[in-house]
């Protein structure tokens, strides 16, 4: 997804009046914030660089690669004569979580965007019925490419810059009208347009929105933020539970809580956030409680087969039966439920993963503390 071919190599020179039509176009596709900014290099590249040369990407060695870096550079690695990026958000916030289920030691915990269906698939379709909207509108070739999460380009510089919003000091972007409980995607294309948004070149004009607060900063569970505006992946429990794929540090299980799938403390304290607007996709909803908050009981079972068919077509599939069922054996050992030992000892010795048998291992000696 979002690795689609460019459609066409002529480059178009010429300006087109076309910019409210086209976003006209994208509301009624169900995109709820559309921008337009022209494709050059990212405000942040530099900053994006010492966080690379920090090491705070962790194992994300993609992140590092020349061909990934040069690619952010200049766009026109990834398209030749790319002059534009459309840039779309859509909402995915839906329901809250009841209290009882939250607090249930029973349960695990799930990042919202994963409570429905792979958004990547649902965005990136409705970004081609856009871009070949865009293509029907003008007799010259323009090229284009979609991505949604998926390009090595700076997405949320590039969506600021577009005027979708700002970002923060948890490094998200934040729209102040819908805070930041949405999903983006871009289409890079050959054409240029009438209008652009303006772009916003000086951060502290945008990272002044966070005013003095630091709530987002002081709830992390992990102490992922080094310094505002700035997130260390290797201590990230986003991070640690669906990018890692090996043994998670011992000293961060112990802060990990219950995540199994991501994370949403930073957004939960964020007050931009009641500002959220609910999401009109139905597809983002959660189908029951178990989506929101699972049962680690059942997480802990789960074979290959009872994976993909409970999770097979969100976006929790890319991680597989055995990060998840390690993320799971941590959260168990978390609850301090006693009841969780007998899986967990099973786990420990016969679980066909390593990392599942020393997550279990850790999960039975914390139990027992």
């Amino acid at each position: 997804m979002g690795k689609q071919a460019a459609q066409s190599m002529t480059i178009l020179v010429t300006s087109i009046d076309i910019s409210a039509p086209l976003k006209a176009q994208a509301q009624a596709l169900g995109f709820n914030l559309i921008g337009i900014t022209r494709a050059e290099p990212s405000a942040h590249l530099d900053a994006y660089f010492r966080w690379i040369d920090a090491g705070m990407h962790a194992e994300m060695g993609y992140m590092a690669r020349p061909d990934r870096q040069a690619r952010r550079r200049d766009l026109n690695v990834i398209l030749p004569g790319v002059r534009s990026l459309i840039m779309v958000g859509v909402d995915y916030h839906s329901v809250r979580v009841p209290a009882e289920l939250a607090s249930d030691p029973r349960r695990g915990q799930i990042a919202a965007y994963a409570w429905g269906a792979d958004y990547h698939a649902i965005l990136t379709a409705r970004l081609e019925q856009l871009a070949n909207w865009l293509h029907a509108q003008t007799t010259d070739q323009i090229a284009h490419r979609v991505y949604v999460d998926t390009g090595a380009i700076l997405e949320r510089s590039h969506a600021q810059q577009a005027g979708l919003g700002f970002i923060g000091k948890n490094t998200l972007l934040i729209n102040p009208r819908r805070g930041s409980y949405f999903f983006l995607g871009e289409i890079l294309t050959t054409c240029e347009f009438d209008v652009y948004n303006t772009p916003q070149r000086h951060e502290s004009q945008h990272e002044s929105q966070c005013g003095s607060c630091t709530r987002c900063l002081n709830a992390c569970p992990t102490d992922a933020f080094p310094t505002p505006y700035v997130l260390d992946a290797r201590r990230c429990i986003s991070y640690l539970t669906i990018e890692h794929k090996g043994m998670i540090d011992p000293l961060l299980r112990l802060r990990m809580g219950r995540w199994v799938y991501g994370c949403d403390v930073c957004q939960a304290v964020c007050p931009w956030n009641r500002f959220a607007i609910q999401s009109q996709e139905a597809a983002f909803y959660p189908a029951d409680a178990d989506r929101m908050a699972p049962l680690l009981a059942d997480l802990l079972a789960l074979t290959d087969t009872t994976f993909a068919a409970r999770f097979g077509r969100s976006a929790i599939a890319r991680i597989g039966r055995d990060r998840l069922v390690r993320n799971a054996c941590i959260a168990a050992g978390n609850s301090h439920l006693p009841e969780f030992a007998p899986t967990l000892e099973i786990l420990a010795h016969a679980d066909r993963s390593p990392i599942v048998q020393e997550a279990a291992r850790w999960a039975c000696d914390s139990l027992t503390l």
